[in-house]
């Protein structure tokens, strides 16, 4: 990850004209729940702060986007039949206004106006656990030389309706031919949901570079509910059993199952704009894909 970011960003830096300053390198992140995405894009930031690079780094994460909890209060009233949208994860429930500001501030940071960018912050324990947002983020001061978004959906794009059809028939790889219908999901569920992806287009299209995290081939969705678990027998164990039971945990990741179904593909061959267009990532030659097995070790490295 260190020399694909690395790369990138001294072929961004060469691309500069002399005399002006260089914007920060835009990288995506993305992985699934329990991949390690999170301590992996941090460990990233760090390894690029420390010597020998002694880069900036930001980390901004699709979790502190989050509408504020009134704002998914009335995204779920607004979609009452839709189990997807019953609290915050899927897409439509971020403040799209607030994070295309926040990566457009955080790209001009370097412009010459010497100003600082507040990230927000999301608290996830407030509300009953459903969360919200909160002051005292973090603030980020130029010079930055790279920024870093990630989230379980970052870069996943929206598709077309025929292929939503074509994909609501296929057995889901694992998890079998009647998975959607047994968890309780509908196509209408799905068909808002990637309705709400098109609005995301312009996050993806400030970002330059992209690294993913992946479950190797055969096991596509297995292995996250694994991962997921051990996540919350860890938290349990220091805090005294404080959060869910296996099976809560089997439904929260069942939430987000679809999103992998529909819109994973998305990372490496894009979708749909709202108009029915065709959109290509703006990261395709510059992304990295690092497949990992049940125990997160590395079986394949490739480029995308």
């Amino acid at each position: 990850m260190r020399a694909h970011v690395l790369a990138h960003l001294a072929d961004h830096r060469a691309r500069v004209s002399p005399g002006s300053t260089s914007p920060p390198l835009m990288v995506g992140f993305q992985g699934p729940q329990g991949s390690g995405k999170t301590f992996l894009s941090s460990l990233l930031a760090e390894t690029l702060r420390a010597p020998p690079h002694s880069l900036s780094v930001a980390v901004l994460s699709i979790d502190d986007l989050y509408l504020p909890h009134d704002g998914l209060v009335a995204l779920a009233h607004a979609y009452p039949h839709n189990g997807l949208l019953k609290g915050r994860g899927q897409p439509g429930t971020h403040d799209l206004p607030l994070g295309l500001a926040v990566l457009n501030n955080l790209r001009e940071i370097n412009d010459g106006a010497a100003r600082a960018v507040q990230l927000p912050r999301f608290e996830k324990s407030l509300h009953g656990g459903e969360g919200d947002r909160v002051e005292g983020g973090p603030v980020v001061r130029p010079p930055l030389d790279v920024v870093i978004l990630e989230g379980w959906c970052v870069g996943f794009y929206p598709i077309a309706d025929g292929e939503l059809e074509r994909r609501w028939g296929r057995p889901v790889p694992g998890l079998g031919a009647d998975f959607l219908e047994r968890r309780g999901f509908r196509k209408d569920d799905v068909r808002e949901v990637n309705g709400l992806l098109r609005a995301y287009l312009p996050w993806w299209d400030c970002l330059q570079v992209f690294v993913q995290i992946k479950p190797e081939d055969a096991h596509p969705y297995t292995h996250i509910y694994k991962w997921r678990r051990q996540q919350e027998h860890h938290m349990k164990a220091q805090n005294g059993g404080k959060g869910m039971t296996d099976a809560q945990v089997e439904a929260f990741v069942d939430r987000y199952i679809p999103g992998y179904v529909f819109f994973g593909d998305g990372v490496t061959e894009g979708g749909v704009d709202s108009g029915g267009e065709m959109r290509r990532p703006p990261w395709l030659q510059r992304g990295q894909r690092i497949e990992i097995d049940e125990n997160r070790e590395v079986v394949g490295v490739s480029t995308f």
